[in-house]
């Protein structure tokens, strides 16, 4: 049996995992084992589970959770199923014609765990059965055997820069959780705390339509070969949840993992040193995958026009002024191609009026004596 759950923290805010045994799961959030987003905000307190045959049933439903507003959590949380599914159809997240009976209020995490085999039904879930999100496209990072745990920070760091959540791990040298990898993930604590762990490739990319493998290398497995941008354009068409695929830091992917995949994905480097670390892989695809979508930019600072003319005429006569007399434009056979030089270099720039004043102000500076003299 497998259980997604929702836990609220002493922030007001709400935290969603999946978990084979939830009793002991709970525990470990409440004492702080977790060194991602429920470690900070103590004491947590389970308010919703729901059981599942499979591991990726569990997965699958704490992935849609995650994605709701805090009022569909929070309608979940009251079994107000009409505001649900009035969300829902808002969303175009899932659908249901099941209305299902009443969730039982927030309580003893071990009342929760012998009950929800009755009391969690199919029908009280509506996160079973529910329709594909367009979120649903990005792909799932899965690092195979990823050995430090600062290393697996660093990859977490690089997929919500460019707008990737959902990692996956393959028997982590080290363990799962790891202290390691909250520091070097710098913020990205919610990629770290929805990381599910498995103990195969085949487990982790079981509900997975297309799989990638990164690699560098000729392994005598002849499958397409791609480039991270054009991998992001195919996953971004792709029916289907798509995984990408990262091996160890050491020795890259196995064979065996390789073969696995439908498709390679290869960067173009340098053949006389071709090791990119994990983290460096992971922001190359996420950065591609990135590309095709909507992400927010900086705000673009409005630049200011081209001074008007007759300042940069200004401009230009004040340097003149202030070269004429220094002899600048001896001898005067080529006084004129000189002044015509002087003012193509000052005209080039485009300069807006207060650079040109600016300017302005410099050679006026100039012009005045040193102090104190």
């Amino acid at each position: 049996m497998f259980w997604a759950y929702i836990l609220r923290c002493a922030d007001g805010s709400y935290y969603t995992g999946h978990t084979d045994d939830l009793e002991n799961r709970i525990a470990e959030h409440q004492h702080g084992k977790f060194p991602g987003y429920t470690h900070d905000r103590r004491p947590v307190e389970l308010v919703w589970s729901c059981d599942f045959a499979t591991r990726i049933e569990a997965l699958e439903a704490e992935r849609k959770i995650k994605g709701w507003s805090r009022h569909k959590k929070e309608a979940l949380l009251r079994g107000d199923w009409a505001a649900i599914q009035r969300l829902a159809k808002r969303q175009r997240s899932f659908e249901t014609k099941v209305q299902p009976v009443a969730s039982p209020s927030p309580q003893d995490e071990r009342i929760l765990d012998k009950e929800s085999s009755t009391t969690h039904s199919t029908s009280a879930c509506p996160v079973k059965g529910s329709k594909p999100r367009a979120e649903d496209q990005a792909p799932i990072i899965v690092l195979v055997c990823p050995q430090l745990g600062e290393n697996i920070g660093k990859a977490a760091r690089a997929m919500l820069n460019f707008g990737l959540t959902e990692m996956r791990l393959v028997a982590p040298r080290d363990g799962w959780p790891n202290p390691d990898a909250g520091p070097a993930a710098s913020g990205a604590d919610e990629v770290l705390a929805g990381a599910a762990v498995f103990g195969s490739v085949v487990e982790a990319v079981a509900d997975c339509a297309h799989v990638y493998a990164t690699t560098v290398r000729k392994r005598g497995v002849s499958k397409p070969v791609l480039s991270p941008e054009a991998a992001a354009r195919e996953i971004a068409t792709n029916a289907g949840r798509s995984a990408i695929l990262f091996g160890p830091e050491r020795s890259g992917l196995e064979t065996d993992d390789v073969a696995l995949a439908r498709t390679i994905i290869t960067v173009p480097v340098n053949p006389a040193f071709g090791s990119l670390n994990l983290a460096q892989a992971v922001i190359l695809c996420a950065y591609e995958w990135s590309r095709g979508q909507t992400l927010p930019q900086p705000t673009a600072e409005d630049l200011l026009p081209p001074a008007p003319q007759d300042e940069l005429e200004g401009l230009i006569a004040h340097f003149e002024q202030l070269l004429e007399p220094k002899g600048y434009f001896f001898p005067p056979s080529r006084a004129a191609a000189t002044r015509r030089t002087l003012r193509t270099m000052l005209t080039k720039p485009g300069w807006n009026h207060l650079e040109v004043r600016t300017m302005r102000g410099v050679l006026s500076a100039l012009e005045k004596p040193p102090r104190g003299e």
